[in-house]
């Protein structure tokens, strides 16, 4: 079974209270639960969601198959009601920053970045080499059709988690190399041991603790990295052994 089934058969049939599809992120909120990810707005224009309107009309599982849809704004909405679901089954995490593990597990050595991180800047001089692939490069970058060259080069592997969202996470999972050490980060990110089967080592991603204060800022177009009532934690491998 593909990643993304499995995370979605484990997704209980919960009363979905409030769908918010803000510029930077998206919020899904039942009674007790709620979980976020990334927007993803390169879908096309005149590209319309699906039943947009009356969202909470569908429970929690069915608004989680939004993730399989090759409307990239509906697997957005997918993704963050899959992560409400999981964020009731969260344990064994550690509060800690994947950017902390990047460069310690990184240092002088080669790193591989699926996604334009911004910390990646002013830290670039710390690695041996710094490949970053980005859907849509900014100076500098490797384009994504080079994955298949460079990735196999690297030591680390650093990996958005709108990687799952964008069904690219399968093919770029094929070309790590055996022995990397592979990180997937992001507010899109499934907090799911799954993911240790998938060949990751650590899993960074974010729970909403104060859903009021996150939907302010949510939907007044803050970007994720400054976001307000969220707090980042990770899941590592070894924890879980």
């Amino acid at each position: 079974m593909k990643l993304l089934d499995r995370l979605i058969s484990d997704i209980e049939e919960l009363v979905v209270e409030e769908v918010i599809v803000g510029v930077h992120s998206v919020l899904v909120k039942t009674k007790d639960y709620c979980g976020i990810a990334s927007t993803i707005k390169y879908c096309g224009r005149n590209i319309n969601v699906d039943k947009a309107g009356n969202l909470e009309d569908l429970n929690l599982k069915e608004l989680a198959a939004y993730a399989l849809s090759d409307n990239l704004l509906e697997a957005s909405i997918g993704m963050a009601a899959i992560n409400c679901g999981l964020s009731q089954t969260v344990k064994k995490y550690r509060v800690v920053n994947a950017k902390k593990i990047i460069m310690e597990k990184g240092k002088n050595k080669v790193l591989g970045i699926i996604g334009h991180f911004p910390f990646l800047d002013d830290q670039k001089n710390h690695y041996k080499d710094c490949y970053i692939f980005e859907k849509q490069p900014h100076e500098g970058d490797f384009k994504e059709s080079e994955i298949p060259e460079y990735l196999p080069k690297v030591d680390v592997a650093a990996i958005t988690g709108t990687s799952i969202t964008n069904h690219t996470f399968d093919g770029i999972r094929e070309n790590l190399p055996e022995n990397s050490y592979n990180i997937i980060l992001g507010p899109s990110t499934p907090l799911s041991p799954i993911l240790f089967e998938y060949e990751m080592n650590m899993v960074s991603g974010t729970l909403v603790r104060d859903y009021k204060c996150a939907k302010s800022y949510v939907l007044q177009a803050t970007p994720t990295r400054h976001l307000k009532g969220v707090e980042m934690i990770s899941l590592f491998k070894e924890d879980y052994q």
